[in-house]
């Protein structure tokens, strides 16, 4: 059986009366390429944030890469990288500045951080603005920095919130074949995103989480199996060969009927 890079158990956090993440359990085997999904408000930036060290949980644990992360903190930071939600950055250095910032906080040498830095702002194309200052990127060039950040000291286990959220095609399309290169070498990488077509291409195994708890876990063929099987005891129509698309079993395992009535609701002034 493969090793675990990424476990959580029991995980949960409370914002006062509010239980964002309610007693999370996972198991993400190195070298997978895992999505994490969920509808608005459901629990992922909060879980990712634990995972990463970026909040502490209010009970459960996180390990990585074998070391529990409270205990191993800072080890198990050096080891990985992250792109988080609000991405974070310096907005007073250049992007080479930063890039060269984070390459030596990660514990690079001058000359290696120097020559990754450049490296990476070919790669994403920004070598032509490396003088220039964060603040002035646009969203899509800061997206691109954050990801050249969270790679540039070679994680094991990388952690994406939305990476793909205002990157235009073309660059998109650069940044899924570096992410699969990194996979092939045998790399970690956990995803969130609300383009579920984008996750469909990319991972092999995903967990859905809503309303602060994990409601379906497992690779794509073994959720489309789960809810083919579900479908014919409820008396569906779902072949047992029918090949589900994320969306259909993202729909069936958070509830269709939300959907249902949403479209058949309509706004006062649009009759």
């Amino acid at each position: 059986m493969p090793e675990p890079a990424i476990v959580a158990a029991g995980l949960s956090r409370r914002f006062g009366n509010l239980v964002a993440v309610d007693q999370v359990d996972l198991r993400v085997d190195a070298g997978q390429f895992f999505g994490f999904l969920g509808p608005n408000g459901a629990g992922k930036s909060t879980t990712i944030r634990m995972m990463t060290g970026l909040l502490a949980p209010s009970s459960g644990r996180v390990e990585l890469l074998g070391l529990d992360l409270e205990a191993n903190a800072t080890e198990v930071k050096r080891q990985i990288g992250v792109v988080p939600e609000g991405l974070a950055l310096f907005d007073r250095l250049t992007g080479s500045e930063y890039l060269n910032f984070v390459g030596q906080m990660y514990g690079l040498d001058r000359a290696t951080s120097a020559q990754r830095t450049e490296e990476l702002l070919e790669f994403m194309d920004l070598a032509d603005r490396r003088k220039t200052l964060v603040v002035d990127y646009s969203h899509g060039m800061k997206k691109k920095l954050a990801l050249a950040a969270a790679v540039i000291h070679g994680p094991k286990i990388l952690f994406l919130d939305e990476p793909f959220e205002g990157v235009d095609a073309i660059a998109a399309g650069t940044l899924k074949a570096m992410l699969h290169n990194m996979t092939a070498r045998g790399a970690t990488i956990f995803l969130t995103s609300h383009v579920l077509e984008i996750v469909e291409r990319l991972c092999s195994h995903l967990a859905i989480i809503n309303k602060g708890r994990i409601i379906a876990q497992g690779s794509l063929d073994e959720l489309r199996a789960g809810v083919a099987a579900a479908a014919h005891v409820d008396g569906g129509h779902a072949a047992p060969d029918q090949k589900l698309t994320l969306e259909e079993i993202f729909l069936a395992v958070v509830g269709h009927e939300g959907v249902q009535r949403k479209s058949e609701e309509e706004l006062s002034w649009l009759r």
